[in-house]
């Protein structure tokens, strides 16, 4: 847990020294949080309002600062104008002075005044010398923090605070290494002892990043130093607790600038933190946590913008969140692979690889290797990747020229993503998910490595995947919702009801599924609607207003977003043209989700590049809706073959519109007078021939016979049309006119079937042999086709199982809202193989 809001920060309370120690907390602030008068003004009203008996805080340089004054060495030393920029921080601070401390600036500003006039006389100094000696450089980068404690400590004591500037070069000792800075804690210790002797204030302001060698020459302790100081004095001054306030709310589960649905971290070990931040997270650096964990410091990382944020807090145990508590990404890297059969078996290979490596000041990220020892890898920045891959030549140069070693591969562009969590240790399958969720994103792993401390998983990555990877593997991992970039083809009747219904859905399903459902394009048929957001707010009128013509090469192109994991099509168009497109998408890893007919019942060549693209990619290619609208049709005869079923039979009567003619139509009222209440109810297609054909009816059928195993094409089915060969090329207008003419021999067929006590249906079949056949037949009155509701689709599967008594799926099979829903269902089934708790 971490800290109480400030209102509530009584939890240090006064007490006397006689009765227990002195209860002391340190604080560190950040750069950007004394970026201006404003800024320190709020810091001083943070530490105002805690209650702890000595406040020790220690403060950056105002943001900015730093990097200002290394390029000013750099520009003086290079004869640059330096006169200008040391002008312009000179102002900066003044002005922070006299904005934060109104009528009690004078001496501080005549303070800041003779600081900058000694930096003036450096940087002559270093012009006159022409090079920024290491020295000069330290001294110099330093001086931002010694303004910045300052500036707080005079605003502290206008105030009326007991208060008192601690000048870190007074104080700590340090010595560099090989392993960094490292610090003098004896001599240290006594320095702050006769330090405190004549500053027994509760409130000390501290300089942070700045510090003295054994030799007594100033010196830093390198980026991140300032909150490496914040760590040695919070040590120095034996703190209860260590706040590092900073300008987000505490650790992230990931870099919210690549995954916005990051969530703060509400606590973590010393472990977990330090594997995070090695790994590039925005967490405390490593080198900070030295001092907490050898004396077990708890160390909170605050928001000092929302100081009410109880924020993270790292100590020796996180919590019991998990198993995975974070994902870090590590860009510009490069892979460097050894790899010959002569290195199998061979002691100290290895050894070998790493001195090289080392003898190159080459730094090594992650390595991995094969139990068959057939191979070597290491991940190296990638500006060091030249330089490494050269060292191991030389190194390997006699078992390269022999063949013993085959090769020294190097592959840049690589990027490490690293899952870390102390649960994961014991936890089985955590390695699974991740590796499954990256699958499932089209991300192909290069290298792994897990230590056996378990608590890190990383996988080298392709740089081009590392956005979608890291967004795939935080859903993954359910640390946010399950993302997926929504294109849809045709806002038709079925389109429309479609994204209505998404509309409806999307809040609830993000909520309560962990399913996050973006539309990222609108494409009609003529211009097309891109969006970067997601949102389905107002789609019809931006469409409209849209002046982007159709390009679904582009449409594609923005779906595929670097950041996003995994990418749907929704084709709702009933176009030949779209459909060709369905095997390249498929291949690409994008899912494809359509009730359009021309690809399961089109060629049998596209229908197979479909299937091939499916296999090859891992990639999913829904059609539920082709057949039954939101019937479960394509499933049920899925489930039953998957589940070793025979089929022997399909029957059907699988038009809506055939369903309700025949249904009504007893002889009593002419067959084309039903036609035209059809037609005018709108349960047929603007040109009823479109029904009356049979075509489409033999469509469907096609694709429960390929979903059988049957590769049945169109031709193959034998297609009984009910309009009349004089009327197939009439104009639509004069079809409708000569629709008499179909009422006799509609008339004769239904007066011999009520004859035999029979009905009249349009029913589609196919038999064990892979025989297809749609058309009109007589069937018995007790038939379960006889007696169907209004435009009730129907279907019967006769199997080994149901042999006797078929399995019949009955219901409407048409309509945009029951087409739209058996697509959305389709949509939502793809969702949760991908992860989402559907």
């Amino acid at each position: 847990m971490g800290s109480p809001a400030i209102a509530l920060q009584d939890h240090h309370p006064a007490v006397s020294a006689a009765a227990e120690p002195l209860s002391v907390v340190a604080h560190k602030f950040g750069g950007s949080s004394v970026a201006d008068a404003a800024r320190y003004r709020h810091v001083g009203e943070l530490l105002r309002a805690r209650s702890e008996t000595v406040q020790a805080t220690v403060v950056s340089a105002m943001k900015g600062v730093t990097d200002a004054l290394i390029a000013l060495a750099h520009t003086a030393a290079d004869g640059g104008d330096w006169r200008k920029p040391w002008q312009g921080l000179r102002e900066k601070h003044l002005t922070a002075a006299d904005a934060l401390l109104a009528g009690a600036a004078a001496a501080t500003a005549q303070w800041l005044e003779r600081e900058f006039d000694e930096l003036a006389q450096l940087l002559n100094a270093l012009a006159v010398l022409g090079t920024p000696t290491r020295e000069a450089l330290e001294r110099i980068q330093g001086l931002g923090e010694v303004y910045s404690a300052r500036l707080l400590s005079e605003h502290l004591r206008a105030l009326g605070e007991d208060v008192v500037m601690l000048d870190a070069r007074d104080v700590l000792v340090v010595h560099h290494g090989d392993l960094g800075v490292a610090v003098d804690w004896p001599q240290s210790e006594a320095r702050l002892a006769r330090w405190r002797e004549a500053n027994p204030a509760a409130r000390i302001v501290i300089t942070g990043f700045v510090a003295r060698d054994a030799t007594n020459r100033i010196t830093t302790l390198g980026r991140n130093g300032s909150d490496y100081s914040g760590a040695i004095f919070a040590a120095l001054f034996k703190a209860k607790e260590l706040h590092i306030w900073t300008d987000v709310d505490g650790v992230l589960s990931a870099d919210p600038r690549l995954v916005p649905e990051a969530v703060p971290l509400a606590a973590l070990s010393y472990h977990e933190a330090c594997e995070l931040a090695y790994f590039g997270a925005k967490v405390v650096h490593p080198q900070t946590m030295t001092p907490a964990i050898s004396r077990g410091l708890p160390i909170i990382i605050r928001n000092s913008f929302r100081p009410d944020h109880p924020g993270t807090r790292i100590a020796a145990a996180g919590d019991a969140a998990g198993p995975v508590k974070g994902l870090t990404l590590s860009p510009d890297l490069a892979l460097l692979n050894l790899e010959g059969a002569g290195m199998i078996g061979v002691p100290g290979t290895a050894e070998r690889v790493f001195a090289a490596l080392r003898d190159a000041r080459v730094s090594v990220v992650m390595i991995s290797q094969g139990s068959s020892e057939h191979s070597i890898c290491c991940v190296v920045r990638d500006s060091e990747a030249e330089t490494a891959r050269r060292a191991l030549q030389a190194a390997f140069a006699r078992e390269l020229a022999d063949a013993q070693v085959q090769a020294v591969q190097l592959i840049h562009g690589i990027s490490v993503l690293a899952a870390v969590g102390d649960r994961m240790a014991g936890t089985p399958g955590v390695a699974a998910r991740l590796f499954d969720a990256l699958a499932r994103a089209q991300v192909n792993i290069r290298a792994i490595a897990q230590g056996a401390s378990e608590r890190n998983i990383s996988v080298a990555i392709a740089s081009a995947d590392a956005d979608k990877a890291l967004r795939a593997a935080h859903a993954g991992f359910w640390l946010s919702a399950q993302t997926i970039s929504l294109g849809v083809i045709g806002p038709g009747k079925v389109g429309s009801a479609l994204l209505q219904q998404l509309a409806a859905a999307q809040v609830r399903l993000k909520h309560d599924t962990n399913l996050d459902l973006r539309l990222r394009a609108v494409a009609s048929r003529s211009r097309m609607w891109l969006d970067d957001l997601g949102t389905t707010d107002d789609w019809q009128r931006r469409l409209e207003e849209s002046t982007r013509e159709v390009d679904l090469d582009c449409f594609t192109e923005h779906l595929q977003a670097a950041h996003l994991p995994h990418t749907v099509i929704v084709d709702c168009s009933a176009s030949s043209r779209v459909a060709e497109r369905y095997a390249g998408w498929l291949a690409a890893g994008i899912h494809v989700i359509t009730p359009n007919k021309q690809a399961g019942a089109g060629p049998i060549e596209r229908y197979r590049a479909i299937r091939e693209a499916m296999s090859t990619s891992g990639a999913r290619f829904r059609y539920e809706a082709t057949v039954g609208a939101g019937l479960p049709v394509v499933s049920t005869l899925r489930d039953l073959l998957d589940t070793g079923d025979d089929l022997v039979a399909i029957d059907g009567i699988f038009s809506g519109t055939l369903a309700w003619l025949f249904n009504r139509y007893d002889g009593s009222v002419a067959f084309s007078a039903l036609v035209r209440e059809a037609h005018a109810l709108g349960y047929t297609e603007p040109d009823p021939r479109d029904d009356l054909s049979g075509t489409d009816v033999a469509r469907k059928l096609v694709i429960l016979a390929r979903e059988a195993g049957r590769e049945l094409s169109l031709a193959d089915v034998a297609v009984e049309s009910l309009v009349p060969a004089a009327l197939r090329d009439a104009a639509p207008d004069e079809f409708m006119a000569r629709l008499p003419e179909l009422d006799a021999s509609f008339a004769t067929r239904q007066t011999a079937a009520e004859a035999a006590g029979n009905v009249l249906r349009y029913v589609a079949r196919l038999d064990r042999d892979g025989r297809a056949s749609v058309g009109l037949v007589e069937l018995s009155r007790s038939h379960a086709f006889a007696h169907l509701r209004e435009t009730d689709n129907i279907v019967q599967f006769s199997t080994r199982r149901y042999c006797n008594n078929p399995l019949v799926v009955q219901g409407p099979g048409a309509g945009p809202e029951v087409t739209a829903a058996g697509v959305f269902a389709d949509l939502l089934r793809v969702a949760g193989t991908l992860g989402a708790r559907i």
